[in-house]
């Protein structure tokens, strides 16, 4: 294929005062570590590979758009965190990250649980074989059917969202002849540094029952009467994609707080506080996550201190990381159709994706960065806007990046940190076909979730 030059829009950001980019990268064949899932290299022959097989190679066997999940990279986030919090603590995946039977396997074989918040998530997790007493069953609006199966079951835990689902999951349990060991979601007034639509703890939102006013001890009174239930602890998720611990820390006083006063009225000290999950990613190599040793060893810290100055035992801690474990592993792999360069703006790269595969970007505002992986270039960089082939001005994947400016029509760009969220979140707008799901390990690609076909659609439009 041609390489011709052509037009490529501006060398710089400084024209665009909204850009998250002011100056291109030194190298644009250069890849992040921080960004990239860890088996990830591009070769001497500019070519890149994940798990040891080349993207041009997985391209012609998979199509694009795809996921490509690094498989051993998941694991070794998996046992990291299991290690960095040790066998006194518990790890509970967020499967509404991304879920398949086949991550549960790996949860289940790394020693990892799982948190769900739907009835399709608890079915992918029964049928993958993970034992229910290591499920955790979330939700704001749990159905009576949802509830009935989880008590049934067996799950480990449920965490009760408000007064209703209070009384509802101890009748849905007694009447089965079980008692269900449950937690106390409550909002406890943080609000995390993210977007406002995934800052969870401030009170004006659905989730939990709020601290104010003596709402989330009215709960515990209510729940404590109760036969069908079990109440084994406090739960608390502040937001996402944080970095500062900061709100962790307000958010674990006022937990704490909570217990001291459950104990002072009732006697009673709860075993378990959940301190929920939120932890940021690397989407661009502007952001600065944590490792999991310094967040177990953070939490573990303030939790600590918080439970000695109230004079309580400490509880047992729980955290739900799922982005921070499957966000890094996967990028998402995409062919170039056509590039349209805008005179002193920006050039248009268009791909045989878009918002139906990764909604983030117009959801969110996400930014994200990319990379031209199926060769090397030495042109110059040129400040690209990567976008899909919806009928939607706002189908953007990519809203400012640096792609070398000989970009063309048939090459393979990929875009990392897309394993949370982007194929959990995927539609099928203008009836576009979910992208396959393509696990990666020691030279080997297969399958895990397979692309959905055109059958598939019409099997559904019953018409």
């Amino acid at each position: 294929m041609s390489r011709s030059a052509h037009p490529a829009g501006p060398r710089h950001a400084d024209v665009l005062p909204e850009g998250h980019y002011t100056a291109p990268p030194a190298d644009l064949n250069a890849l992040d570590a921080k960004v990239w899932a860890r088996t990830v290299r591009r070769a001497e022959d500019g070519g890149v590979s994940v798990g040891g097989v080349e993207v041009a190679r997985l391209a012609e066997e998979f199509g694009t758009p795809a996921y490509f999940l690094d498989e051993a990279d998941f694991r070794a986030r998996c046992a990291a965190w299991r290690d960095a919090f040790g066998p006194d603590a518990d790890v509970f995946y967020a499967g509404k990250a991304f879920l398949s039977r086949a991550v549960v396997r790996w949860l289940h074989e790394e020693g990892l649980n799982l948190d769900v918040c739907s009835g399709g998530e608890l079915a992918t997790a029964l049928s993958a074989g993970m034992p229910a007493d290591r499920i955790a069953f979330h939700g704001n609006n749990k159905s009576e059917a949802e509830i009935t199966r989880a008590v049934e079951a067996g799950v480990g835990r449920i965490v009760l969202d408000s007064f209703q689902e209070i009384v509802r999951v101890a009748h849905i349990a007694e009447s089965l002849g079980k008692v269900q060991r449950v937690q106390i979601r409550v909002t406890v007034g943080v609000e995390a540094h993210t977007h406002e639509f995934i800052a969870t703890a401030h009170e004006d939102q659905k989730f939990g029952i709020a601290l104010a006013d003596g709402q989330a001890a009215e709960a515990v009174r209510r729940a404590l009467k109760l036969d069908g239930i079990e109440l084994i602890g406090i739960h608390s998720h502040i937001g996402s994609q944080i970095f500062d611990m900061a709100g962790f820390e307000v958010a674990a006083r006022r937990v704490v707080g909570l217990l001291a006063e459950i104990r002072d009225e009732h006697g009673v000290e709860l075993p378990e506080i959940d301190l929920g999950g939120g932890l940021g990613i690397a989407y661009t190599s502007d952001d600065d996550p944590r490792e999991p040793h310094e967040i177990a060893k953070a939490l573990n810290e303030i939790v600590t201190r918080e439970c000695e100055a109230a004079a309580l035992r400490t509880p047992r801690i729980s955290v739900e990381p799922g982005r921070a474990i499957v966000g890094p592993t996967a990028f998402t792999l995409y062919t170039v159709g056509t590039v349209k360069p805008l005179e002193g703006l920006r050039t248009y790269v268009s791909v045989d994706g878009g918002m139906s595969d990764n909604i983030r970007t117009a959801l969110y505002d996400a930014e994200y960065t990319v990379a031209l992986v199926s060769r090397r270039s030495d042109a110059e960089p040129a400040l690209v806007r990567v976008v899909g082939k919806h009928c939607e001005s706002g189908d953007i994947v990519v809203k400012d990046a640096f792609l070398p400016a000989d970009v063309a029509p048939g090459d393979l760009i990929a875009v990392p940190a897309t394993g949370a969220y982007c194929r959990s979140m995927a539609s099928n707008y203008n009836h576009a076909l979910r992208p396959p799901v393509v696990a990666v390990r020691d030279g080997e690609a297969r399958v895990i979730v397979r692309r959905e076909t055109e059958e598939d659609l019409l099997r559904l439009d019953v018409g």
